[in-house]
């Protein structure tokens, strides 16, 4: 990851002042790296010698460090790992600005690697995120969201990053399809366990495992599975209480407290958990079907780091 850093500090930079002094706000402030871990550990175990794997890995981050400033402004976040939001520091338009700038730093390093097939799997997770993002722009504070309405916005604006990241290593590697599947199904099911926990933190944890402020979510109006499970099982004073604090934008002092015993008292929180567990699994099962070693076990040491984040 030492070579991967630099590269992504390197890349960072500009002739205009503001964009480096944004992009590592954000980049320097930590973050787990768990999608470019996934484009090294993916090329490495197959003996991959380039560099380019090192390269794909940066993009990677790039993809989603601009994210995370998109997501941000859409937000109206005050928090991003434990500091203060870019967007609070610099402003809404700088932020996006400079979002929109990794993403094109992004698209060049993944070019320079000259392997059209990672290019466009890349490419495509980038359009995917951004579905994902309207997606779930549509689904806030609308109770109507379905579970399977829910899945669908995560596994586009959170697994498929990780589903690319794991499968252009192998990509890269000049693998066979049934590793590139094996890989790309490891990064979604990883991915979907992941999006899980946080969404459970959101409500259930700390501003330290969340890196932002907890509640968020909930200020936010986002139709999570912790309070789709709730508006399902809940009575129609429970569903009363929901709709004038997500629907109607209406929420007084107490409201996330109440919320959260509401997500206790029918097991929301605990099912969500339930569910991150169960794609964790299915984690571990596609890395059978890769080659046994450090690389597989690291990876291995991923899904439980994910689901222990809320154990």
């Amino acid at each position: 990851m030492e070579k991967v850093n630099q590269i992504i500090l390197s890349k960072a930079g500009s002739n205009v002042d503001l964009i480096p002094e944004i992009a590592k706000h954000l980049i320097s402030s930590g973050g787990k790296r768990l999608r470019p871990m996934l484009t090294l550990a993916c090329a490495d175990m197959f003996g991959y010698q380039g560099d380019g794997h090192e390269v794909l890995a940066a993009s990677v981050e790039f993809m989603h460090t601009a994210t995370l400033l998109h997501d941000d402004v859409v937000d109206e976040s005050d928090m991003r790992r434990g500091k203060l939001a870019a967007r609070k520091v610099w402003g809404n338009q700088a932020s996006v600005l400079v979002g929109d700038y990794l993403l094109g730093q992004s698209f060049k390093m993944m070019v320079d690697v000259g392997s059209l097939e990672a290019l466009r799997i890349l490419s495509g997770a980038s359009a995917v995120i951004a579905e994902g993002e309207v997606l779930q722009l549509g689904a806030a504070q609308n109770l109507a969201t379905s579970e399977a309405d829910y899945m669908r916005v995560i596994e586009a604006k959170t697994a498929a990053l990780f589903a690319a990241a794991a499968e252009v290593g192998p990509v890269i590697a000049n693998q066979n399809d049934e590793m590139k599947l094996a890989a790309r199904t490891y990064g979604m099911e990883l991915g979907l366990a992941f999006q899980l926990v946080d969404d459970a933190l959101d409500y259930g944890g700390t501003s330290a495992d969340l890196g932002k402020d907890v509640g968020d979510d909930f200020r936010e109006g986002k139709i999570t599975l912790p309070v789709v499970l709730s508006v399902q099982r809940g009575t129609d004073e429970d569903r009363a209480f929901w709709k004038r604090c997500l629907e109607g934008n209406d929420i007084e002092d107490g409201d996330l407290d109440h919320a959260i015993e509401l997500m206790r008292k029918y097991d929301a929180i605990a099912e969500t958990v339930v569910r991150a567990r169960t794609f964790g699994a299915g984690a571990l099962k596609a890395l059978e079907k890769l080659p046994a070693g450090a690389h597989v076990d690291a990876m291995a040491d991923a899904v439980e780091f994910c689901i222990s984040r809320v154990s």
